[in-house]
């Protein structure tokens, strides 16, 4: 029995020698030592001792415990980092880099932390960044400490704010100050940091607000907390109104680029055409076909996609004027059924050519990800687009009818087309470029609408409806009655939608535009000439 005991016990002492950390150098043996151990306080202690210790890789090592990639390897006692590769571990020294090949799970030892030793491990990191010469780090740095308030990081951040240089950081770092503060035991302290973050919009700050006026604290604690806090829900719902503003122009620019294309055909020519929302679906397949030629180009594809859009749906429309509509001019029911025809042959074509399914468009990657401006209010750079690209179009458009002769052309023979032949405009070649013009603007609103919405064969039929509306509650062939009707309508829709929902929302502007256009049958900006003849 003695004997086994002897074996026993030097077993156990070989494992323990072997769990020893060698690296050379002896204050981090003796702090791994320490990690290897199961006192959480005592690892804290040593991983403070390891960031304290100037070493070079001491960064690198704590953020190994953290990631939990930082392991031991038991037979040569080394620090390594462990990447899984298979069944195996592939162990590259932590130190100086060396690969040593790969080792069984069972070779290499990790360090345990918990929940708490992971948030001190972070505000160790960023304590650690507030020292870096990068701007950029240290308010990184600081904003980890922000989202994880504590007590201690005032402690932290007081003797280094006086010599911060850049605002931002210096701002942020008030905060967490402040924040720090907001849990002191001194009343005069707390007021003074709620004084400090009234009207701050960090999730934080409202948090610590929260509880602060639901704590047992003095009254005038409570009521400043209180206060505080009203003006910051104040504040988030100015914020809220503004992104409903922002996503009512998005949506308002939208319409714009569907319908400013019908406000061409529908205004010069009186022809109602059902087909525009497939002429938009041809512009969103030919992003599509692009992308499939330049997979890898998903940004110069979009670029692409604007001018072959513009003459593939233009030259439809033109197909569609020379083939069908000519022979129905003055005939506005039957040029309605004609083109409800076509927008159904359209939507076939579209389903045995390509798919009956959506197919999938890329964002390139300077329409994705957004635009933070603040913790509550953000704008997606894929509408920030959407709007600038309606207005360029827009601009464009107004060019070419008020400033060249295809647009002196296009306006005489809207006013007067009687007097616009005598005068030797060749009507049917301006019919069928108008035609063509608006066709392409609908395309060109295709390869807008492929970066927001699915592209499927029914993609024109969400939009042909509304199409129709923006014209006729902007004034029939009126570009700025376009501009400002899209825009109208789509702040609108977005503002109801919180109240009534989305297809009430929808419900209720057409009820709204139905009773405007009893009182003005002509729309917002009623065009002279013909239009007001018909």
């Amino acid at each position: 029995m003695r004997i086994l005991t002897i074996i026993f016990l030097g077993l156990w002492l070989n494992s323990a020698y072997a769990a020893k950390v060698n690296t050379g150098d002896a204050l981090l043996d003796a702090a791994f030592d320490t990690l290897l151990g199961r006192d959480f306080v005592a690892k804290e202690q040593a991983l403070n001792a390891i960031a304290q210790s100037g070493h070079a890789k001491a960064d690198v090592l704590i953020q190994g415990v953290l990631a939990g990639n930082l392991k031991l390897e038991k037979q040569s006692r080394r620090l390594v980092f462990a990447e899984k590769q298979g069944r195996q571990f592939l162990a590259t020294d932590a130190l100086n880099g060396d690969v040593l090949g790969e080792f069984k799970k069972r070779k290499l030892k990790k360090f345990a932390i918990n929940n708490k030793l992971r948030r001190f491990i972070r505000d160790l990191i960023a304590t650690q960044n507030l020292k870096s010469p990068d701007p950029g780090l240290r308010l990184r740095a600081v904003q980890v400490m922000l989202a994880n308030p504590a007590a201690e990081h005032a402690a932290r951040v007081e003797p280094l704010i006086h010599a911060e240089t850049d605002e931002v950081v210096k701002s942020t770092m008030q905060r967490v100050i402040a924040l720090s503060h907001l849990n002191a035991d001194d009343p005069k302290l707390r007021l003074r940091a709620i004084h400090q973050v009234s009207g701050s919009l960090d999730p934080s700050v409202r948090n610590q607000l929260a509880d602060l006026t639901a704590k047992d604290a003095s009254p005038e604690v409570k009521a400043a907390a209180a206060r505080a806090l009203a003006q910051i829900d104040r504040r988030i719902a100015w914020f809220g109104h503004l992104e409903t503003l922002f996503f009512g122009i998005s949506a308002g620019s939208v319409l714009v680029l569907a319908a400013i294309g019908l406000a061409i055909t529908f205004g010069v020519m009186g022809v109602i055409n059902m087909a525009h929302g497939e002429l938009i679906m041809l512009g969103a397949y030919t992003t599509y076909l692009i992308q499939l030629v330049l997979p890898d180009l998903p940004g110069l594809s979009v670029l692409l996609a604007i001018p072959a859009a513009f003459a593939v749906s233009g030259l439809v429309g033109i197909g569609i004027e020379r083939g069908v509509i000519r022979f129905l001019y003055g005939r506005p029911l039957e040029t309605l059924l004609a083109t409800f025809g076509i927008s159904l042959i359209l939507q076939q074509l579209a389903r045995t050519l390509i798919s009956p399914q959506n197919v999938p468009v890329s964002n390139p990657d300077f329409m994705s990800g957004l635009w933070q401006i603040n913790s509550v209010f953000a704008l997606t750079y894929n509408r920030l687009y959407i709007i600038l690209f309606c207005l360029l179009v827009f601009a464009a458009l107004f060019f070419v009818l008020k400033r060249t002769r295809l647009g002196l052309e296009v306006r005489a023979v809207s006013q007067n087309r009687t007097m616009a032949r005598a005068m030797g405009v060749r009507s049917a070649r301006v019919d069928a470029l108008t035609f063509g013009l608006g066709s392409g603007i609908a395309g060109v609103a295709g390869v807008a609408l492929s970066q927001l919405t699915n592209v499927g064969p029914n993609l024109g039929q969400a939009y042909i409806v509304d199409s129709f509306m923006v014209v006729v509650f902007g004034g029939v062939g009126n570009l700025w009655g376009t501009l400002v009707g899209g825009l109208s309508l789509g702040i609108a829709n977005k503002f109801m939608e919180p109240w009534v929902g989305a297809v009430m929302a929808k419900i209720l502007i057409l009820v709204l535009v139905i009773l405007f256009i009893q009182k003005r049958p002509r729309g917002l900006f009623p065009q002279k000439g013909r239009a007001t003849e018909h």
